[in-house]
């Protein structure tokens, strides 16, 4: 295959790869989204490999191993895995992604040959640069993925950990990476390049530890830019243009859903993606949970009120995600609107620790999509409901956001559930959200608590209603 027709197909599925993009923007397109990426990604690895072709029996076993290794092992974690755990699923398999960018690299240093970016003995100077730079965020996106995998999975708390000295360590660092590259740069030294692989992965994770949980949808997005901008690197010093072409669609979109998160939550951009720099008085918060009395409900309660209402507005969180109660809840939204209850679906930006993950589970169970509405859309009629019904949604709906300014979600934008004449929040219990910070919601005059599973006290409602 010529090099001319390798680009033109690399360059198609680029294309694939920026409808794939598009179709994911919106639920009715998502799977028309998905198959666009899953053609542009066989038709990239076909043009590899015939454009391309390993040299010698056992090169191709390697590959075709790889292949099967790494096609079977997704295909076996996509059936396996729940919903609830694909925001950490995602983080660690940014962090794959860093580690690849990681070997590629160190392939080059050492075949050079293979990869024809030395000349006369020596490098091409532009080579050693991308190996550098690629490297580096390769490493940074590892350990900082792992680091969030850590906080979403609940193998390392949420809480903010503010380490001593963090920004000016982080300063340093940055700076020795970017001294190391230009050392890398002039001297070839295969030394340098493993300092910098070895500052880069320290980097990474001090980047990511101070980050609350509060802040992880933002990371995930933030990492997933990394990824992104990583393989976009190994690109260019493999000189594959589908690499190219999709590591800067990853990098690029992930940047630009990072702020846009950030907007939303009014988190500073670059506070965020430099591990909080600044944000020091907005964590200082204790997160202890409160024991004042608070007025407890049952779902006969619950079915009630909401029957007898005119407008209910159904708040879901991680909780609901949890039970799995998506399919339960939309069953109970069904009943009502029979009623003559006016019934929408509140979505907060993070809701889920993941971008779109609520909107993903209401889709799946078949909630109507004129029915869920975003939190500038929905904020504004809080007031005029007769029941707020929060479902496992905990830091999005606290006002500490509003009022304390010790809190760690100080200044993120929050559904204003309050403002209903009645709140349902369903919880298993008094703990505090995962952010680490009680809700004040818990303990207003027009709340009722319903403790328990949230699939399990839904069902109980509809049996009620």
């Amino acid at each position: 295959m010529s090099e001319n027709v390798s680009s033109l197909l690399y360059i198609v599925a680029g294309v694939l790869f920026i409808m794939a993009l598009r179709g994911l923007s919106h639920p009715t397109t998502s799977r028309q989204g998905n198959l666009y990426g899953m053609i542009g990604m066989g038709l990239a690895i076909l043009t590899t490999l015939v454009g391309h072709p390993p040299a010698g029996f056992g090169a191709w076993i390697l590959v075709l191993l790889g292949l099967g290794i790494g096609g079977g092992a997704g295909a076996v974690i996509a059936k396996r895995v729940p919903m609830t755990a694909m925001p950490q699923l995602v983080a660690a398999f940014h962090s794959l992604v860093g580690l690849a960018a990681v070997f590629v690299a160190a392939g080059a240093l050492y075949a050079p040959q293979a990869f024809g970016i030395i000349e006369n003995g020596h490098f091409h100077k532009q080579s050693l640069f991308e190996m550098g730079l690629g490297v580096a965020i390769g490493a940074i996106t590892f350990t900082g993925s792992v680091i969030a995998f850590a906080k979403l999975d609940g193998r390392m708390s949420g809480k903010p950990i503010m380490l001593p000295q963090r920004h000016l360590i982080n300063a340093l660092l940055a700076a020795g990476l970017v001294l190391l590259i230009a050392l890398f740069i002039g001297t070839e030294s295969k030394a340098i390049f493993w300092l910098i692989v070895l500052a880069s992965l320290v980097l990474g994770g001090l980047i990511i530890i101070p980050i609350g949980g509060a802040d992880m949808p933002v990371v995930v997005s933030m990492l997933n830019s990394y990824s992104g901008w990583a393989a976009a690197g190994i690109g260019f010093t493999l000189g594959n243009l589908a690499l190219i072409i999709t590591g800067s669609l990853v990098g690029s979109s992930g940047a630009i859903l990072s702020y846009i998160m950030c907007h939303a939550m009014n988190r500073s951009f670059i506070s965020v993606i430099l591990g909080g720099f600044g944000g020091d008085t907005a964590v200082a918060g204790s997160g202890q949970v409160e024991t004042r009395p608070v007025k407890q409900g049952s779902a006969d309660d619950a079915a009630y009120i909401m029957k007898n209402a005119e407008r209910v507005i159904i708040v879901p969180g991680y909780g609901m995600a949890v039970a799995q109660a998506q399919h339960s809840l939309r069953e109970m939204g069904d009943m009502l609107k029979k009623e003559g209850v006016d019934v929408k679906y509140a979505i907060h930006p993070v809701a889920g620790r993941m971008p779109g993950h609520m909107n993903v589970l209401l889709a799946e169970a078949n909630v109507p999509y004129d029915e869920v509405f975003e939190l500038e859309d929905i904020n504004g009629e809080f007031p005029q409901a007769d029941v707020a019904f929060v479902i496992g949604a905990n830091d999005v709906t606290n006002p500490a956001a509003k009022t304390d300014k010790t809190s760690p979600i100080y200044g993120m934008p929050i559904l204003d559930v309050e403002r209903a004449k009645t709140v349902l929040f369903i919880k298993r219990g008094m703990g505090s959200g995962y952010a680490g910070v009680e809700n004040e919601v818990f303990f207003r005059d027009n709340t009722m608590m319903l403790f328990g599973d949230a699939k399990k006290v839904v069902d109980t409602i509809l049996k009620s209603l």
